[in-house]
């Protein structure tokens, strides 16, 4: 199972870092649609996408205007957004109001229902994240293509909290925000953000097999934003994303 982080920015796009999305390229299945969605349409290996948005926030659904080209032109059939009717509803009045985005693009917008969903030979399984202005939603995706059986955790716009500990647990990566340095632990909570130790601390307890870091502050500069380098040995298999890093499980 192949991942490709084509956004790990968050809030705006910065010279390093785009906004959120993540592409799984083979199995036609895509999380958010930040500004780094104009990379889709180079990475298309199927004719359908499934796209799961974890909210509404506009560094997370801006890019699905980008994708308007890529269906009209024939390089998709279909692109199914799935996500809260909330969020779809927020959608179709805002950000494909008229006087905003004149185009109602051709998208099927199916409401999540229920804790999971299979496509093929994956599961697709969410769970709110409340501490989040507005609630945002953690998706886990678990494949057995080729017989062994795999999982990736995508957590992103929470303030670490036990709630989700469980659902993330013993997942090979997690893909975690991490916006804000621990010298900054009192935006983070007015924010509904995390920081560095919070995040080590809750990838530790759940013991997943490896975590990269997204939705880093884009006014950030330097390869360790994040204060990451003296805390590693809470949790040693970690490292910052950049865009366009990908990852096999």
């Amino acid at each position: 199972m192949r991942v490709v982080l084509l956004g790990t920015g968050g809030y705006h796009p910065s010279e390093e870092r785009h906004t959120a999305c993540l592409m799984f390229p083979e199995l036609g299945i895509v999380f958010d649609a930040g500004t780094a969605a104009f990379r889709i349409a180079d990475r298309l290996l199927t004719r359908e996408i499934d796209l799961f948005l974890t909210h509404a926030h506009l560094d997370h659904i801006a890019g699905l205007t980008y994708l308007l080209a890529p269906l009209s032109l024939k390089q998709l059939d279909a692109l199914r957004i799935h996500a809260t009717e909330h969020v779809i509803a927020a959608l179709r009045e805002h950000l494909f109001a008229n006087a905003i985005f004149p185009v109602m693009p051709r998208y099927d917008f199916l409401p999540l229902a229920g804790s999971s969903l299979q496509l093929g030979e994956a599961t697709i399984r969410w769970q709110v994240l409340p501490s989040h202005p507005g609630t945002s939603m953690a998706y886990r995706i678990e494949s057995t293509a080729g017989g062994k059986p795999r999982s990736l955790a995508y957590v992103t716009d929470t303030t670490v909290d036990g709630s989700y500990t469980e659902f993330i647990r013993g997942a090979d990566v997690l893909i975690h925000e991490c916006y804000f340095p621990d010298s900054h632990a009192e935006w983070a909570q007015k924010t509904g953000h995390s920081t560095t130790s919070t995040v080590l601390d809750v990838a530790a307890a759940a013991k997943v097999g490896r975590l990269i870091l997204v939705h880093v502050d884009p006014r950030s500069k330097g390869d360790d934003p994040l204060g990451l380098a003296p805390l590693k040995s809470k949790f040693p298999t970690v490292e910052i994303a950049r865009d366009g890093l990908e990852i096999t499980i």
